[in-house]
């Protein structure tokens, strides 16, 4: 499409000053994620660290350190040192993965691309998906754990190049009180609390708040965004056998975005080829009398779980959520040829999308042994269902040509047209705008069975498997007659498209270990991405126009082979990681000559990637990162996202 998307990074020029408020008592308990009393080596809170050799998720069934995959943990002591609080920022310290938001001129919401391909539906949050469009804050966030390569077999549907998953802030044992207050330049303003209370008896409360406004670093009178949240959780049983977790999420944002600048087309008008315009920076051609964007996000979460015996747990999740995402945005487009003239047509594009969601994960995690084999092993049966209705605004003019024109003319434009240079974002808005919330329905339904097991066949060598099956259906329906570009149905109202498939997954690893902190490791793992995968609320969606074919795509297929090792240095507080990697899929969708989507295409991806994290002496800490990516088209189909083949990141 024909715009350059400038990046969004809230708080780039920020000078804040910020007042912080902790508890004496509260330093050395306020310290790391809840994790599964099971693994009696995780149960306790660590110190403060870059470092982190646990992962939270307990399908983790070992410590990083004896791992066979690369996982990058984002820790709480790293969030708090960069004072991210966007998803997106915090990805950022993450070599390997490239951020994509408002492709095609639509801004859904966080689109991270790990190792070169798409994972906006492979986000988790506390092990559960959350493939929603949104634009996912950190207030309530304890650490991020970024699992690299295929990983269908943890975590089910997509995870092509690998998944996030992000840990909440949850009640705990002890008393702590948190909190902040910020300003800066740039309109910036931010406030957190976060406070946690140890009623004794084994029960605690714990929430956390966040307001934040401020303008978009560089432009005046440009982008602005405003945003508020609570989390609020409770927990019963702390230090017993059965423990149940009751928590919510909130998240609202009003948001005047920002589409970056337009692309010039070499011809005059309605080219295939050009370049982005040249401007001064700063430049912004959104038009904040119609432009926005409202997103509201709200989950209830219950966990209970119970250990059955000092080695074996059973744990139910279940989260419901809600999700809107609504916006009217301008697009500075040169479809019509407009920039040769000095001047850029601000196209609007809308949509409104509400979604709703249900998972349920039972889950036995424990330990056992079989003859002189020690396992450790998470096994369980998940369900998920998201409904997601599409919809959009309808936008008029009174002037209708002002709208339609294959050239702007500024004095008769009402505001749609706007000079290339120095654009007026506050031109009067004239016209109208309508709501349609229902235009086509996306229901999707996965059911999954899985084993994960870690074996320690000596104290040398450690064997890591994995197995998963998943039923994963999709349907589209079209509540409203659906019509093309050129006005003509498409869809009648009441048309379905179905599509149902199922498919195993399954991860091996063998490790190495010449020494107790180090590992060698040899591992293999595939992945599935089926149609729909995204339940219709984001950009891998189905979509009318494509929709009769549906059922003779397959998923596309991905799998991945990876050599690495890991060390832990300097009595074991430094962490250092290396590893070489390939990944290839297959079937993936593309539009084929006839303009039908087909499983035609073949991409590969080959990549180094490393990384050091954690205290080089007690008072030089270090979380450094490095990646290098070769993405090649192998047969059709797309190539993966525009990979940087050399991605450095170091604090």
């Amino acid at each position: 499409m024909a715009f350059i998307k400038t990046r969004k990074k809230i708080v780039s020029s920020a000078i804040a000053s910020s007042l912080s408020i902790m508890a004496g008592h509260a330093i050395a308990q306020d310290q790391a994620a809840q994790l599964e009393t099971i693994h009696s080596e995780a149960s306790s809170e660590q110190k403060q660290s870059l470092k982190v050799d646990k992962s939270a998720n307990s399908k983790f069934v070992a410590p990083l350190l004896n791992t066979p995959k690369s996982v990058s943990v984002i820790s709480k002591q790293l969030l708090e040192d960069t004072q991210v609080t966007t998803l997106s920022d915090a990805l950022r310290t993450v070599p390997g993965i490239t951020l994509g938001a408002g492709e095609g001129g639509n801004p859904n919401g966080d689109r991270p691309f790990i190792r070169g391909y798409n994972s906006e539906s492979s986000m988790y949050v506390d092990g559960v998906r959350s493939s929603t469009s949104q634009n996912r804050e950190m207030f309530a966030v304890e650490q991020v754990e970024v699992t690299k390569g295929s990983a269908s077999a943890m975590g089910g549907a997509g995870t092509t190049g690998g998944s996030i998953n992000m840990v909440s802030k949850v009640a705990k044992k002890g008393d702590a009180l948190e909190g902040s207050v910020a300003a800066g330049t740039d309109a910036y303003k931010r406030i957190t609390l976060d406070a946690n209370k140890d009623f004794g008896n084994g029960i605690a409360a714990r929430v956390a708040v966040m307001g934040h406004e401020n303008e978009k670093a560089g432009q005046h009178n440009g982008a602005e965004y405003s945003r508020v949240g609570i989390a609020p959780s409770i927990t019963f049983g702390l230090d017993t056998d059965t423990r149940a977790t009751l928590s919510y999420y909130y998240l609202k944002s009003d948001d005047t975005p920002d589409s970056g600048v337009p692309y010039q087309y070499d011809t005059v008008n309605k080219g295939s080829a050009g370049k982005p315009v040249e401007v001064k920076p700063g430049v912004y051609y959104g038009w904040k009398d119609r432009d926005f964007q409202k997103q509201e996000n709200q989950n209830g979460t219950i966990k209970l779980e119970h250990d059955l015996t000092d080695n074996l747990t059973i744990s139910n999740t279940a989260v419901y959520g809600k999700s809107k995402n609504n916006y009217v945005i301008t697009q500075p487009d040169d479809s019509q040829g407009n920039v040769a003239n000095g001047q850029v047509w601000r196209r609007a594009n809308t949509r409104i999308t509400d979604t709703t969601s249900f998972t349920d994960q039972l889950a036995l995690t424990g330990k056992f042994n079989t003859g002189s084999f020690k396992h450790s092993f998470n096994t369980g049966v998940e369900y998920s269902r998201q409904d997601s209705d599409r919809g959009n605004y309808k936008v008029t003019d009174t002037n209708t040509s002002a709208i339609n024109k294959d050239s702007c003319l500024l004095a008769n434009s009402n505001g749609w047209c706007t000079d290339l240079n120095n654009p007026n974002a506050n031109d009067p808005w004239l016209g109208d705008i309508a709501s349609n919330r229902r235009s086509t329905n996306v229901t999707t339904q996965n059911t999954s069975l899985y084993f994960l097991d870690n074996i320690e066949l000596s104290p040398q060598w450690l064997l890591d498997v994995g197995v998963r099956w998943d039923q994963f259906d999709s349907k589209w329906t079209a509540i409203q007659d659906q019509t093309g570009r050129d006005g003509k149905v498409t869809d009648k109202a009441g048309t379905q498209y179905k599509s149902k498939s199922d498919f195993f997954n399954y991860q091996a690893g063998l490790t190495y270990k010449p020494t107790e902190n180090g590992s060698i490791y040899a591992s293999y793992a595939t992945s599935s991405n089926p149609v729909g995968v995204d339940g219709g609320d984001g950009s891998e969606g189905i979509n009318s126009g494509a929709n009769s074919y549906i059922n003779e795509l397959k998923p596309e297929e991905v799998r991945t082979m990876e050599l690495g090792t890991k060390w832990d240095l300097f009595n074991q507080k430094l962490n250092l990681t290396a590893a070489i990697f390939r990944t290839e899929k297959t079937n993936t969708r593309s539009t084929d000559a006839n303009g039908l989507t087909s499983n035609i295409g073949e991409t590969r991806v080959d990549g180094i990637e490393l990384g050091a994290n954690g205290n080089i002496t007690d008072k030089w800490a270090v979380s450094a990162g490095y990646t290098y990516l070769d993405s090649e088209l192998i047969d059709g189909g797309f190539e993966p996202y525009r990979v940087c083949r050399r991605v450095f990141y170091l604090s």
